[in-house]
Order: structure tokens, then sequence, then C-alpha cells
């Protein structure tokens, strides 16, 4: 089985954005959501290693978190932090996807 490597530097980078945020920012909402979606993404992760098709996890939380910040940096149009997480995420999906289409049918 294959760890899924992407999965939890992506995870780990959701995570450490929040915690950035609240340093610099002093704003707990983005400890609180940074912390959240970098935990499910990288449970989201681990499932994926253990299972290459169990993918719905991490899809989900890539598609709300992709969504959520690519709305934001279409309303601010600032590339740091929202437009970095959107381009992330976008990246992350694909992946997931096409791990998922590139995967042998299993009988």
């Amino acid at each position: 089985m294959p760890v899924d490597v992407l999965g939890y530097m992506y995870a780990a980078t959701v995570a450490a954005g929040g915690i950035m945020g609240y340093v610099k920012a002093q704003s707990i909402p983005s400890l609180g959501a940074g912390l959240i979606f970098g935990s499910v993404l990288g449970y989201g992760a681990y499932q994926t290693s253990q299972d290459p098709t169990n993918i719905g996890l991490s899809i989900a939380a890539t598609s709300v978190l992709g969504g959520l910040m690519g709305y934001r940096y279409y309303n601010s149009g600032k590339l740091m932090p929202a437009g970095l997480i959107a381009i992330f995420s976008c990246i992350a999906l694909i992946k997931q996807l096409s791990g998922l289409i590139l995967q042998p049918m299993k009988h």
C-alpha cells in the first residue's frame, strides 16, 4: 500500500497555515479552521494510504476548503493565503480523482 505523501503534505500545509494565521494576526478562526481541516485531511490521507479507492473524506474536505478559499480569493484578490490554498486544493483534488481513475479495477 503506497503512502499518500501528497495528502499528508497538503494536510500539514493547511494546519501550518492556520497556525501562521494565528501567530501573525491573532486569528482564532484561522487557527481553528486550519487545525480542523488539517486534521480531517490528515485522516483522509491515512484512509487513502490504507485503501487508495477510499477517497470520499479527502474529496469532501478538499472540495469544501477549496470552494471556501476560492470564494475568499475571488472577493479579496489576495493570493495569500486564500488563493494559494485554493490552488493547492485544486491540485489535491485532481490528484485524488486521477488516482481513482488510474486504479486497476477490483473484481
